[in-house]
């Protein structure tokens, strides 16, 4: 699925990484929204080798599951894009699930 943006184009700029490559978005915009113009995956599927982004676009179905650098997990469908934010589309290695102490 390819997203184009129709309108609002007069917010500002701002910038974001994901797994290292910046992604544009205006401001406003949700971390889904901007991976998705910039023609970006979120994750591979686990029942065949297709990339996977967002099914539902509302917070419902636990497709859009981001990281930041950091190890929180964020839905990209419900965030709001916040410049200079480094994101993930796989957690590093024992950052989730979080272990239990």
């Amino acid at each position: 699925m390819s997203f184009r943006r129709l309108a609002e184009t007069e917010r500002r700029a701002i910038t974001f990484e994901v797994d290292g490559h910046a992604v544009a978005a205006l401001e406003g915009d949700t971390y889904l929204t901007a991976i998705r113009i910039a023609g970006l995956a979120l994750r591979r599927s686990e029942f065949g080798d297709g990339p996977r982004a967002g099914f539902c676009l509302m917070g419902a179905c636990q497709d859009c599951w981001i990281w930041t650098q950091a190890g929180e997990r964020l839905r990209a469908c419900s965030t709001t894009a916040e410049a200079g934010t480094r994101l993930l589309t796989e957690p590093d290695a024992g950052m989730w699930p979080c272990p239990i102490s």
